[in-house]
Formats: C-alpha cells, sequence, structure tokens
C-alpha cells in the first residue's frame, strides 16, 4: 500500500508575492499569543468536490491549531462563506474579525479523475499575499495535500520547517495487561490513517525512524533471542539485521542513514557497537564495566549521547561519534535515560526519574539549560517532530489501563493526546515526507 510519497505529480508557485518578514510569529519561551487566522472551506472547482474542500480545510485547521501557534477562527463569525479564490479577498471583513491571516483554496476534480488543489496565504492587515501553491494528486491523497498545505502555512508565519506530512511508527497494545498484544502500526502524526505492519504473534519492541529514508527499525521477540528487522514502510520489505542476545533498546540510525548504533550487554555491563548496514561490519565503541545504553546521533553525525550508569546511577554522556573520551553532562536530582538528540542539533531530550514521578525534558547539548516539559507517572520514550519544535512521548497510568501517546512544545506548553485506535507506546517520529 502506498502512502502518496509519489502522489505528487507537480507543485507550482501559486501567484506568490512579496513577503513581509514582521508577520512572522516570534516564538519564544516565555507567554505568547497564537495567531488568529481565518481557515474558509476550500472551494468545490466542480460540484463534487464539496466534501473533499471541506475535509481539507478540517485538516489544515486541525494542525495548525494543534501547533499552538495558531488561533483558528470560528467559521461561524465569518462575514463571508463563499471565497472566490481568482479575486482579492475583501480585508475589511477579515479584519472586523480579528484576523491576522487568511487561507483560500479550492479543490478541482480534473477529466482524469485526479485532484487539483490551489491555496494562497494572506497577509490580513497589508492585503499581501504570503505564499501560493497548486498540486495535482491521486484523490485518495487529499488529506496529504492538506498536511503539505499546512507546512507551507507553518513555515512561511514561523520561518521554522513544519512537521504535519509526516508519519509516526508506535507500538500499538490491545487485551489485558497480563495478556497484552503488540503490533508494530504506522499513523500519520494527526492519527489518522493507521495501518499495521506486524500480526502481532510476536512481540515487538522500540521502533526507530530513519533520518534520511522511510525505514524503520525495530526489535521483535521471538522463540528465541531478540531479533533486529529493517523494514522499509514503502515497499514492506524486511530484512534482518542480526540476532542480538544481550539487547534491550532498538539500535538508531545515523543521520545518513548508512549505520545503525546499538548497545549489547556482555555479562554485568553493557557497550557501544556501530554497524555498517551494508558489510554488517560491527565497531565498538565503549569498553567500560558500567551499562552503557541508548545511544543517539548528534544530526551532524559527529557525536553521541547516551545513557550510562558509570558515575553510579543513569546519567547522560556525549561523546565523539568515532569513540573516545565521553563527558556528563547530566546533574539533576535522580535518573536520566532515553536520550535523544534534536533534529535541530540545539537539545537533548531524555525521562527522568525521582521522587515517584517520571519527566520528559530538554536540556542543551553541553547540559545547560534543564528544562522539565512534563512530569507525573509513568512518562517515558521521547522522539523530536523533524523541525525540533515539539516532543511525543507515551504516558501509562499503570493498573488496568494502558499507555497512550502525547506531544509537547519544547517551550513546556501545549500538551496533547494524540488519537489511537488502543493503547499505544515507544512513538518515533519520520523525516518530511514531501
Amino acid at each position: 500500500m502506498m502512502s502518496g510519497m509519489a502522489a505528487l505529480v507537480a507543485a507550482s508557485t501559486f501567484g506568490a508575492r512579496g513577503a513581509l518578514a514582521q508577520k512572522r510569529i516570534t516564538i519564544t519561551e516565555g507567554e505568547f499569543a497564537p495567531i488568529p487566522i481565518a481557515i474558509p472551506n476550500f472551494a468545490a472547482g466542480t460540484p463534487g468536490d464539496t466534501e473533499v474542500g471541506a475535509g481539507v480545510t478540517q485538516v489544515i485547521t486541525n494542525n495548525l491549531k494543534r501547533s499552538g501557534l495558531f488561533a483558528p477562527i470560528d467559521q461561524a463569525t465569518y462575514l463571508e462563506k463563499s471565497i472566490n479564490i481568482d479575486a482579492p479577498p475583501n480585508f475589511n471583513n477579515w479584519k472586523s474579525i480579528n484576523a491576522q491571516a487568511l487561507v483560500t483554496g479550492r479543490m478541482t476534480r480534473q477529466a482524469n479523475g485526479r485532484v487539483k488543489a490551489e491555496f494562497r496565504l494572506w497577509d490580513v492587515n497589508t492585503g499581501q499575499q504570503l505564499a501560493g501553491q497548486q498540486y495535482d494528486t491521486s484523490a485518495e491523497f487529499w488529506r496529504r495535500i492538506a498536511h503539505i498545505i499546512s507546512d507551507q502555512i507553518y513555515e512561511r508565519m514561523t520561518g521554522e520547517k513544519g512537521y504535519f506530512d509526516t508519519r509516526v511508527v508506535f507500538v500499538d497494545e490491545t487485551g489485558a495487561a497480563q495478556r497484552r498484544v503488540k503490533r508494530l502500526a504506522l499513523m500519520d502524526q494527526d492519527g489518522a490513517n493507521v495501518r499495521y505492519l506486524t500480526r502481532g504473534s510476536d512481540l515487538v519492541l522500540t521502533p526507530r525512524f530513519s533520518p534520511s529514508t522511510q525505514e524503520i527499525t525495530y526489535m521483535e521477540f521471538g522463540q528465541g533471542d531478540p531479533r533486529v528487522y529493517l523494514l522499509n514502510i514503502e515497499t514492506g520489505q524486511r530484512e534482518i539485521v542480526g540476532n542480538f542476545p544481550g539487547m534491550s533498546f532498538s539500535p538508531r540510525f545515523s543521520p545518513d542513514g548508512q549505520r545503525i548504533i546499538m548497545s549489547l550487554q556482555q555479562g554485568g555491563n553493557s557497550n557501544l557497537f556501530v554497524m555498517d548496514l551494508r558489510s554488517k561490519a560491527m565497531t565498538r565503541l565503549t569498553d567500560t564495566p558500567a551499562i552503557d545504553t541508548s545511544p543517539s546521533y548528534a544530526p551532524d553525525g559527529s557525536r553521541l549521547c547516551f545513557e550510562s550508569d558509570r558515575g553510579g546511577k543513569p546519567q547522560i554522556y556525549v561523546m565523539p561519534a568515532t569513540g573516545g573520551q565521553a563527558q556528563r553532562i547530566s546533574f539533576g536530582d535522580g535518573s536520566y535515560s532515553t536520550p535523544v538528540w534534536s533534529p535541530r542539533g540545539d537539545y537533548i531530550a531524555f525521562t527522568k526519574q525521582g521522587g515517584g514521578q517520571f519527566a520528559i525534558g530538554i536540556m542543551k547539548t553541553d547540559g545547560s539549560g534543564e528544562r522539565i516539559l512534563t512530569s507525573g507517572f509513568h512518562n517515558e520514550g521521547p522522539t523530536f517532530a523533524p523541525n525540533g519544535r515539539v516532543v511525543m512521548f507515551f504516558r501509562d497510568p499503570g493498573g488496568n489501563g494502558g499507555p497512550s501517546l502525547y506531544t509537547i512544545d519544547v517551550s513546556g506548553r501545549n500538551e496533547l493526546r494524540v488519537p489511537t485506535p488502543g493503547f499505544a507506546s515507544d512513538p518515533a517520529w519520520s523525516p518530511l515526507l514531501s
């Protein structure tokens, strides 16, 4: 089943003119007001396109609202219900409802059954068009078009890359706590289009996305030792990376997708190894009597962060990607685990345990500026959106309940539950599809 990766045949600039730098949102760590934006239903280019036009509008509205940076205005307050996308809007009608930005669009079914999607982003105060694109796609991929348009709006208004045209792989959990069935599942970042990648006959754990391709690694416990698989989620092709008896977490990819880094247990200690995926050659990176685990590459591939108890309890360390001297960067109370480097390179996210609480936090790569984003029982497993602005994690309340996925901004605002069909854990965010 294709995801729509090859569905977009054409994307062309659609009448975009000069842009205003001051219209961009300035994202700070303090208080800030989301920008009011009006998103009328996309016009129907042909009579049968009304439903898909409304669907695209709803997805864009939900994306921008969930980001926490935009405040979509209730359509019930609009003075104009239908918009002529080919003419400049009457901006006074939008100023009167305090809109600062306006999105107009149209979905048109072509003779060959494909759909042409058009949109424009307007600065209401100046009357300038800030962005405009048109796309040609197969009709079934209208949701992807909505995500791509959302990314265009987000990038134009914030100056940062969007993250809506992405997917998340996670472990779907069903059944009673004592007999939980765990399947590998894939969904759009907003929880739509869930599909299952494994059948649930074997236990699966800790999927990881490649930063450069639509491939994942994951662990599967069958009858014997845990196996690590490499799965191409476009083609469904799966290959065994190897059997790793002493592995507790799946490997993570290098930024170029050519290598994977892992922790292997040998006796009472664990050390870090890197494997070249083509040659399958293994290189040992640490050799200590401690437990070194959960390694993650910096986005430029030059350094690693990892978890180690070499100082007495689990803390976060950073070292060159080729091995060598490791530097401890976490010094707060409690223990630190599951570090993961931001795709922007500016933060390392982690799980922190202490005082009966499990917190998700971030710190700068030298250990300064530690910030707890959310705390409670039992938070774990942070993963970054590809633009580094949002962290997804899972929370398990224990008892007869099960884990759920959540997102939170790196400023600590806007914690939201991500809808999934059942219980869900171990999320991993994909790179941008487009």
